[in-house]
């Protein structure tokens, strides 16, 4: 069962001051890691000042940006940061899942695991942002010069709470699944169960029901179905697909929110410990040193073979997935397929 705790905002206040006077450029997130408290818990102390709580009434929220225009999205794990452009169109709320399935936009929304809102403005920029109960962030939405600043206010005032408390309970985040002993799966039926797809969205529920995770599932796979590539293959592929001009998609996500690049990528630039893709509408900040794996993944679909490349951390999560882009009912392109090829 979890515990919330709550720690007062004036201890985590005197905490984060101090850092940041041994530590004047480091980030809100990099701030609350190193006092050792969430970033929701660091952000709440604002409130008065630059901060204004919402209701958590997420569905309600994201179903009011789209008459805000052009907006960005964001969405990061602890290894790689999301950042698309455009306006929050195709809004549909399917049971469990939330989705925004615009040209631009594209989320899969898990809003199970969403747990507080804030209204944010700092340094000049403008922000809603979204946490789970551990005050970690599933989802942040930034305003940009093209945004309906009328409409943005009247968004914060329709769901600002009565109350703005300035400290935040959190639960300490749950403990990953172990994965199942290779020694106890049949992985055989898994394996068969793989090649038998006519569906790439039947992968998931395959692996729920053999109990496989999907880093041993790739990493047990036959070479028809997987084959490891080393941890530099997303900077080659993204390299190569800038050279090339072809379309690709890119997925990241954690447990709230999926969020899909599809399109070309240009800007390939180093920095650091980090590979980015720095275009007008898509960003990407990739944190190399933390991939321990990555594989070239096929699975069969209804038109023929599908062909991802998967990149996971230390902890066996998954942390960015790239697949070639395609209209539904076309095969893969050709030169999406030359691409994942030569990924060695």
């Amino acid at each position: 069962m979890e515990t919330a705790v709550l720690t007062p905002a004036a201890e985590i206040r005197a905490a984060a001051d101090a850092y940041r006077a041994e530590n004047p450029k480091a980030r809100a997130r990099n701030v609350a890691q190193g006092i050792g408290v969430s970033e929701a818990q660091l952000l709440a102390t604002g409130v008065g000042t630059n901060v204004v709580v919402l209701r958590p009434e997420f569905g309600a929220i994201l179903s009011s940006l789209e008459p805000l225009g052009r907006l960005l999205a964001l969405t990061r794990n602890d290894a790689c940061v999301h950042e698309r452009k455009g306006v929050y169109s195709g809004f549909q709320s399917q049971g469990p899942h939330t989705l925004f399935v615009g040209k631009d936009i594209d989320l899969r929304i898990f809003l199970r695991a969403w747990a507080s809102a804030f209204a944010v403005e700092e340094n000049g920029r403008r922000s809603l942002q979204f946490f789970d109960r551990a005050g970690q962030a599933v989802h942040k939405v930034y305003a940009t010069d093209e945004t309906n600043a009328d409409g943005w206010n009247a968004l914060i005032e329709s769901f600002r709470t009565d109350e703005q408390p300035d400290a935040l309970a959190v639960s300490t985040p749950a403990p990953r699944p172990a994965e199942t002993p290779e020694a106890d799966l049949d992985l055989a039926a898994f394996y068969d169960g793989w090649r038998a797809l006519t569906d790439t969205h039947d992968f998931f529920p395959l692996l729920r029901t053999h109990g496989v995770s999907r880093r041993q599932a790739v990493r047990n796979a036959p070479a028809d179905l997987a084959r490891p590539v080393s941890a530099k293959a997303a900077r080659q592929l993204l390299e190569g697909a800038a050279a090339t001009g072809q379309p690709i998609m890119c997925f990241v996500g954690n447990d709230g929110c999926i969020q899909i690049h599809t399109g070309p990528v240009a800007k390939i630039v180093e920095h650091g410990p980090w590979i980015n893709v720095l275009d007008e509408a898509f960003n990407l900040h990739l944190d190399e040193t933390k991939i321990a794996e990555a594989y070239v993944v096929t699975k069969p679909g209804d038109t023929g073979d599908v062909t991802a490349l998967e990149v996971f951390d230390q902890g066996g999560e998954m942390i960015v997935q790239f697949f070639g882009a395609r209209k539904p009912g076309l095969p893969e392109r050709d030169d999406w397929r030359t691409l994942a090829a030569s990924l060695r």
